[in-house]
């Protein structure tokens, strides 16, 4: 598997390539499945569907990597959040706020996404699976706005007022996302990405207390559960932060087209995975090959490394444009 080989450092002859939201509203093949389901949550629910979802980009773009098709929001609802997706308008959530209403969640309350991850598994050979959740303080975020957000105001107000009661739930949170990790790769998933899309509204001196603390007991926890099992973190926001993330426990650090991939190669010893900002697809094709080239050419040659955009495909890119990019690098030799 090319992806465990970089990973491993192993010699490779070419960097592998998977993309975040790699299956989504961008390809008709998705749509066509979408339609089926009456909202985005049922459709994550449906495991047949949501195996079809999954094995989509392998069909149509020939990814390195299969990431099953779920939510980060998922886990939430077992805990005793009501999470609903309104077309065109993201996730609401809605739950009575006090902190000792939410419960411990057993991985059977969430059996269907070990039976999409077991569908996948039986229809490949050679590809590895990736399963994933949100980290602890995004998921929090999420709960607090009961949403997303532009400010982040009440997260922070909690964040910053709300004593104990912020550390019971990050705690649980923490709790509650082991086990539905160590489920996943029961379940069989070969590698883990933990997806922290809210940490960066924080300011750099409070990330240790109120973020990185309870990663790294996940971190701990799960390699402790599975040592050999990969995790990678998906951080957006400021190169600053690198240096607290070093001292986690994980095997890949995920960033945004924001930070310098390039001088964080070559002064860590981490590997990395990102970062080409997507807009790129909204161009020409000469000029997504153009670009996806000339940001290859600066990767420190290593086998370490793994290519992504520095975030998720959106619904109004193209699909040819999509295919063409992952073309071109696995289209770049290392030799």
């Amino acid at each position: 598997m090319l992806l465990l080989d970089s990973l491993r450092g192993e010699k490779i002859d070419r960097f592998p390539v998977w993309l975040m939201r790699q299956a989504g509203r961008y390809m008709p093949q998705y749509r066509e499945l979408r339609e089926k389901e009456r909202d985005f949550l049922s459709f994550c629910k449906n495991v047949e569907l949501a195996v079809r979802a999954s094995l989509l980009p392998l069909e149509l773009l020939d990814v390195d990597a299969v990431i099953i098709f779920s939510d980060i929001l998922v886990p939430l609802e077992p805990m005793g959040v009501d999470v609903e997706f309104t077309e065109g308008e993201g996730p609401r959530l809605s739950w009575g706020g006090d902190v000792k209403d939410l419960r411990k969640i057993d991985f059977s309350s969430v059996e269907f996404v070990g039976e999409i991850i077991r569908g996948v598994k039986a229809q490949l050979r050679g590809v590895p699976v990736i399963g994933f959740c949100g980290a602890p303080f995004t998921l929090m975020a999420y709960m607090k706005e009961r949403g997303s957000s532009k400010d982040f105001k009440k997260t922070k107000r909690f964040m910053w007022e709300g004593g104990e009661n912020y550390r019971v739930l990050m705690s649980l949170l923490v709790d509650n996302l082991l086990e539905y990790l160590k489920g996943q790769i029961r379940a069989g998933a070969d590698l883990i990405q933990v997806f922290d899309s809210w940490a960066m509204h924080m300011p750099y001196e409070d990330f240790e207390e109120y973020a990185q603390t309870y990663l790294r007991v996940l971190f701990e926890e799960l390699k402790k559960f599975s040592p050999t099992t990969p995790i990678l973190y998906f951080f957006r926001g400021s190169g600053s932060f690198l240096r607290a993330l070093e001292s986690l426990r994980m095997d890949a650090l995920s960033l945004d087209w924001t930070v310098d991939l390039y001088t964080a190669m070559r002064e860590s010893g981490k590997v990395f995975q990102g970062n080409l900002d997507p807009a790129v697809l909204y161009c020409g094709e000469d000029t997504i090959v153009e670009r996806v080239q000339g940001f290859l050419r600066c990767i420190p040659r290593k086998t370490r490394y793994i290519f992504n955009l520095g975030h998720g495909l959106m619904p109004d890119m193209e699909l040819s444009k999509v295919k063409l990019l992952v073309d071109t690098v696995k289209g770049y030799r290392l030799s």
